[in-house]
């Protein structure tokens, strides 16, 4: 159903049963997947790509042009997944040259004035708080979790499975399956209640963390930490992903708690 009061451009392309509520605005080079609600107010500008299943609360505003100086016109977008939600207010810019697109993928749920910005990269399952802050160039991957109040550096590199403290501000790429917190932010652990909601068993837990206790509490430098956990542990899909991440990181990765 789209309302009478609902701004439509006739060349967007919009799914079967897509709910358009009233005073919603919907541009030209728009594509909408099925099944959609666009609530009142909200706002899809053009290079918006919108799986299905998605909800997009007042407020929002979906492809706005980068806040990035460099910008100078080129065509690019800003792609959701399916079955996201985008609460009241989020702002989601399009890519620049840098890379084309941004990019929220499936199953995320990006909370009440959250901004993610230009050429962002969120894979599925990521939950971003309410009011959280992503720079350009951000990449968040599978089953992180952003709280409320967070800000992140242009560039930042957030792997699978963390869950990072609200109010936190990050600057330094944070390693897969961690629990981020303190001020400044520090490593506090591993997200334990997460990877037993995601199915990880015992045994894969205890090698995350003996990981850890080798690279953060063994009074190793990073150097020294990756040659030890190369050495000392089978491979694994969890080992390798971790000493991957570390390895490709150009930020450098989130410092060990000074309670250690």
């Amino acid at each position: 159903m789209h309302s009478p009061l609902a701004v439509i451009h006739p060349e967007a392309k919009i799914g079967n049963n897509v709910t358009i509520d009233p005073f919603a605005v919907i541009e030209k080079d728009v594509v909408i997947g099925d099944n959609c609600r666009i609530f009142s107010h909200a706002t899809i500008l053009d290079g918006a790509r919108i799986g299905s299943d998605c909800m997009i609360f007042p407020g929002a505003v979906i492809a706005g042009i980068p806040q990035d100086l460099k910008f100078a016109g080129e065509e690019s977008t800003a792609e959701i997944g399916n079955h996201t939600t985008i609460r009241e207010c989020v702002t989601v810019n399009r890519g620049t040259a840098s890379k084309g697109k941004t990019v929220v993928g499936n199953n995320c749920l990006i909370m009440a004035y959250g901004h993610i910005a230009h050429d962002c990269i969120i894979d599925n399952n990521v939950i971003i708080g309410n009011a959280s802050q992503l720079a350009g160039e951000v990449e968040v991957d599978n089953y992180a979790i952003i709280s409320g109040g967070s800000l992140v550096h242009q560039f930042t590199r957030i792997s699978k499975h963390v869950m990072i403290q609200g109010g936190s501000r990050v600057g330094k790429d944070i390693p897969p399956y961690t629990l981020i917190g303190r001020e400044p932010i520090a490593y506090c652990g591993i997200n334990i209640v997460g990877l037993h909601r995601r199915g990880f068993t015992k045994s894969q837990v205890f090698l995350i963390q003996d990981i850890y206790r080798t690279l953060y509490t063994r009074g190793l430098n990073n150097t020294e930490a990756l040659n030890a956990i190369e050495t000392e542990y089978e491979p694994s899909v969890e080992r390798d992903l971790i000493l991957n991440f570390i390895k490709t990181s150009k930020r450098g990765i989130v410092r060990g708690s000074i309670d250690d």
